[in-house]
């Protein structure tokens, strides 16, 4: 009764919004909050996403004696103010709102007028349905109504126009140009057709001339040309928030309006944004600062996602005060004398989930007793464990002959149209052209290999054409083309065998036991190839010093201090004018020491090598930066690798050194002129070899197995968001079918290129267009289609006719190319975060705040680490020995040592540094169980003693 008073006279305060907030406290459960069990009814998970709001708060403002509303700050997502000074919008920034003022924008809302799905076109009438519903409810006197809407329909002066006094003042600064004198005129011209619409709108219907402001209900010129309109999804509408003071009230006037239907009210927004809300403030004179703060917090609430879906879907009064509360439970108080509220906070990175805090309101976890029911963030102790290990049903053991098979088939077929239409995007093209040169510079490399190790019998050119075969067709129609494949040199009965080996494991959905590859495996063999790639690059650069040695002996001082002419014996004119170039072209010799200097090749190599390597990557966080518009970072960041070849390809060419260029084959026909297309099956070799094989191309099946099901794994994970499913089964079919094509035609086998695969996924990554100001671009997932791998191997087949523009191409290059790639796919593997932030020698208060150091001891994780680790030396050892047979057993010996790591680590800590093995999920589960049980006990005491303090602070305030 005694707030009912209060509500009725206007006089609230912070202590009726704590004794409204303490009684409902104390009533509710221990896990469902009165806020959270109303707001449950209206946040139905079927309904549809309610629009995005663009927010803008209008503050009341005197200019020459005159009366306007002036644009103070806005909303998309985050807060931006206008700087007074220096009459710009301030950098956008975390609204950071004292806690008085979100409890007095509740008292607001409990004692103003709420008006839900008014029927509403124009802000005149908008307005006088909002002052006699306050009349109606003896909110203010009649007296007084036409003040309120007077001041309620004064004009809106946005940022982005000049007072008309300042445009004078410019034009009177300015000199007296023809340019000026056209510019006055046409501001007294526009000026003139204003009036004279006023005055008939004034006497055609006297109830259109109490505002500038509403003369037309269509966008202005202004609000067209409004570049914010790029940060604004096109579904969006506007809240709009109006504050002032005024000296003839003497209580606040308060109004909320929800718009039945979202209408243009004229200019009052500054952007062509219809407007849904309208919430207006008026008070006596004196509490400016209040006002303001109380705005500010009605705008952050209206753009905050959880409070923006209570708003459009809120039955009454008490439905928006459920959101307030709400919204109360999840605030965070920084205090006072340990944070500056002046600082403003820059925008995170990556901003929580909504979807998570909306799913708390959900009926199947509301109300459990573990789960976050009043809505509010969980903190770090209450940090939930990862899932368990699972890459979905794609891997599930049907039990049935090639029944993986059959049903990757029925997944994939549905997308094969889009996996074609898709790929028509400029990303594509920079992907084509990034991968290409990766996959012939590959194709160039093991080829001279091969030919070294086949006497010829394969080599370049049919490493070419089975690059060119047998990626067409895995990209046709491989269970995931993103996957690009590279070579192994192999012969045809260890080819054949291999092949029969692989169709069995398809069959017997053998795929099944990738399951238990968890990251720890994954890491590992992706780590391997990684430092391949690294140490390769490295090692040609290398090579190209030892071909091309600098000259320790050479006197810089030839080139100054001694001459080098041109002489010719049979004439005796002076040809000392002519370039050394000229004098040796025509016949002429060169005499003196600094004849003999000779660029450094291998110098001007590294740098070829090295300034593509670091271009590349200065050029993809050139997408972070701050300069140039958002489209042309993006355009140089999928395009970087090829503009640095560019420029690197350009800088040797202007240099005109021989630099060693790339070499293509310029004909189709084998290495070997002696040997054909095709591969008999007998041959010299005796019968018993094509049984003998069998041992060998056990091992190649091993390696074949590994490296195309990890290389699928980590092209499938989930943070790649990809949406057209997996194909394991499918792949490894179309791999050992492509191993029995190749074997007869004499060609190396193909199978997943890991580091190429990577950054082939890396190329093709999208993120939102549209972003609020200050929020970072959404990762939205991959360009999931089939046209780039297949232009890609398309290209190398038909390299040999495009052998004349590939020759300008120098080596380093893409050596540093290769750098790239092999730099580039370590990104987000968290063995190489915890090798590369160095925890063994950092002290534990200098250490980034990864997760797993949250909830997994130092120590452990060094342990980790050390076994990760060990285990990649020896898988480097014996790569790089002659041990190098059993090198595919140790591969797959990786996921014995991830088993036995559970009789060392707890699952609590595997589940933080690894994944949890299938097999373990049970005992996961009971781990988890008795965490809860003693979660819920610790509750249930924190709850008795809340009880009492309730009761304590219920008692102080009603004395």
């Amino acid at each position: 009764m005694e707030l009912e008073q209060r509500r009725l006279t206007g006089s609230f305060s912070i202590q009726d919004s704590i004794q409204s907030l303490t009684s409902s406290l104390g009533s509710h459960s221990c896990t469902v909050s009165p806020a959270a069990e109303r707001l449950r009814h209206i946040l139905r998970e079927e309904d549809e996403p309610t629009p995005t709001l663009f927010t803008e708060m209008d503050t009341l403002q005197y200019e020459g004696g005159e009366m306007e509303w002036k644009e103070s700050a806005r909303w998309v997502k985050f807060e931006e103010k206008v700087e007074e000074g220096g009459e710009r919008w301030s950098k956008p920034h975390v609204s950071t709102l004292s806690l008085h003022s979100l409890f007095e924008l509740r008292t607001c809302l409990q004692t103003g007028c709420v008006l839900l799905d008014l029927e509403g076109y124009s802000l005149p009438q908008i307005v006088d349905d909002i002052i006699e519903k306050q009349v109606q409810e003896g909110l203010i006197a009649p007296e007084i109504r036409e003040k309120i809407s007077f001041v309620l329909l004064r004009k809106h002066r946005h940022q982005t126009k000049k007072p008309i006094h300042r445009s004078l003042a410019d034009i009177g600064k300015s000199s007296p140009s023809s340019e000026c004198l056209l510019s006055y005129l046409s501001h007294i011209t526009k000026l003139i057709k204003l009036i004279i619409k006023v005055i008939y709108l004034c006497f055609s219907d006297p109830s259109q001339c109490r505002s500038m402001n509403d003369i037309s209900v269509t966008p202005s010129t202004d609000q067209l040309k409004n570049k914010f309109m790029k940060k604004i999804p096109r579904d969006a509408e506007a809240s709009n928030v109006l504050i002032g003071e005024v000296d003839f009230l003497d209580k606040p006037f308060v109004a909320f309006v929800r718009l039945a239907q979202a209408a243009t009210l004229g200019g009052l927004t500054e952007v062509p944004v219809p407007t849904r809300f309208l919430f207006v403030l008026l008070g006596p004179d004196g509490k400016t600062k209040s006002y303001n703060e109380i705005g500010r917090a009605m705008a952050t609430l209206m753009v905050d996602d959880l409070f923006s879906d209570v708003a459009y879907k809120a039955r009454d009064r008490e439905d928006l005060i459920a959101g307030i509360d709400e919204f109360l439970d999840e605030v965070i108080v920084l205090p006072p004398g340990e944070w500056d509220p002046k600082i403003r906070i820059e925008p995170p990175k990556k901003l929580p989930s909504a979807e998570m805090r909306k799913s708390v309101f959900s009926l199947n976890e509301l109300g459990q007793p573990n789960g976050n029911a009043g809505g509010g963030a969980a903190s770090a102790e209450d940090e939930e464990m990862p899932a368990p290990h699972e890459l979905g049903e794609e891997l599930k053991f049907t039990g049935r002959f090639c029944g993986g098979l059959w049903l990757d088939i029925k997944r994939k077929v549905p997308w094969f149209l889009s996996d074609f239409y898709e790929g028509f995007h400029i990303q594509s093209i920079s992907a084509v052209l990034f991968i290409y040169l990766g996959c012939i510079t590959n194709a160039i490399t093991f080829g001279g290999l091969l030919g070294d190790a086949t006497d010829n019998y394969q080599g370049v050119m049919e490493s070419f054409l089975g690059t060119a075969l047998a990626g067409t067709v895995f990209c046709l129609f491989g269970g995931q083309p993103l996957i690009i494949l590279t070579g192994h040199p192999i012969r045809l009965w260890v080819g054949l065998h291999s092949c029969l080996q692989c169709l069995i494991l398809v069959a017997t959905d053998a795929s099944y036991i990738i399951k238990y590859m968890t990251r720890f495996t994954e890491e590992g063999f992706s780590s391997l190839i990684s430092f391949i790639f690294i140490s390769d690059a490295l090692k040609k650069m290398m090579s190209i010093f030892s071909y091309y040695p600098i000259n320790p002996d050479f006197n810089p001082d030839y080139i100054t201090s001694y001459r080098c002419d041109c002489q010719f014996n049979f004439s005796s004119l002076d040809w000392n004018q002519l370039s050394k170039k000229e004098c040796l072209r025509f016949g002429g010799s060169l005499v003196g020491k600094s004849c003999k200097y000779i660029p450094d090749l291998a110098m001007l190599s590294f740098i070829l090598f090295f300034g593509t390597y670091s271009m590349t990557i200065s050029l993809k966080k050139f997408k972070a930066s701050r300069y140039f518009p958002t489209k042309c970072r993006t355009l140089l960041a999928d395009f970087s690798i090829i503009v640095s070849i560019l420029v690197f390809c350009a800088l040797d060419y202007v240099m005109s050194l021989d630099t060693p260029k790339l070499h293509v084959p310029t004909q189709i026909k084998p290495t070997r002129p002696d040997r054909g297309w095709i591969v008999m099956p007998f041959g010299k070799n005796p019968w018993w070899m094509c049984l003998a094989s069998f041992v060998p191309a056990l091992l190649v099946t091993i390696l074949i197995f590994m490296d195309q099901q990890i290389t699928a794994v980590i092209m499938n994970r989930k943070e790649n968001k990809l949406k057209k499913g997996c194909g394991y089964h499918l792949d490894l079919f179309w791999v050992g079918i492509l191993m029995a094509v190749c074997s007869f035609m004499g060609l190396p086998w193909y199978v997943a290129a890991t580091v190429i695969s990577i950054a082939h996924i890396d190329s093709l990554k999208m993120e939102s267009e549209s972003s609020a100001p200050g929020e970072q671009p959404q990762f939205l997932g991959v360009r999931e289609q089939r046209l780039t791998g297949i232009l890609v191997f398309v290209l190398t087949g038909v390299s040999v006719f495009l052998a004349p523009i590939l020759q300008y191409i120098p080596m380093p290059v893409l050596y540093g190319v290769f750098l790239y790639m092999g730099v580039a796919s370590l990104h987000g593997i968290q063995f190489w975060e915890r090798m590369k932030m160095k925890l063994f020698l950092m002290p534990a208060k200098h250490q980034p705040d990864f997760v797993f150091l949250r909830h997994v001891p130092l120590r452990r994780v060094h342990l980790f680490t050390l076994v990760q680790i060990t285990c990649l030396a020896v898988l480097w050892i014996l790569k790089s020995t002659v041990a190098a047979i059993i090198f595919p057993v140790m591969i797959l010996g990786l996921m014995v040592v991830r088993k036995t790591l559970d009789l060392v680590f707890s699952q609590h800590d595997l589940a933080w540094l690894d994944d949890i093995l299938p097999d373990k999920d049970k005992k996961k589960k009971e781990d988890e169980k008795k965490k809860k049980e003693k979660k819920k006990a610790k509750s249930e005491e924190h709850n008795n003693s809340d009880e009492e303090v309730r009761t304590t602070t219920i008692r102080c305030v009603r004395c």
